[in-house]
């Protein structure tokens, strides 16, 4: 049975997002979170993000200077943790 993953991203962005588009080969629904601060405009992020929005998993951020990421407040992600079965901070 597929499990419910909430990815949240903060200091180590690369890592992170590269952490979740491998956790999507075990068929397990990830939500990312990049919370607190920019994307970094590497190529790295890039593809990730790339990847994971080609594997039609979403990518939140509480921060609006993220334009190209669906906003999602601090007070609705913590109202949306409860839901997932895990969630790994970086």
């Amino acid at each position: 049975m597929a499990k419910k993953i909430a990815v949240l991203v903060r200091e180590r962005q690369e890592e992170a997002l590269r952490m979740a588009v491998g956790a999507t080969l075990r068929d397990d629904v990830i939500d990312v979170y990049v919370l607190g601060r920019k994307v970094e405009e590497t190529e790295g992020n890039t593809l990730n993000i790339e990847t994971l929005r080609d594997l039609d998993m979403r990518i939140w951020t509480n921060v609006p200077e993220n334009a190209d990421l669906e906003f999602c407040s601090t007070e609705e992600l913590v109202r949306r943790l409860p839901g997932y079965d895990h969630i790994l901070a970086y």
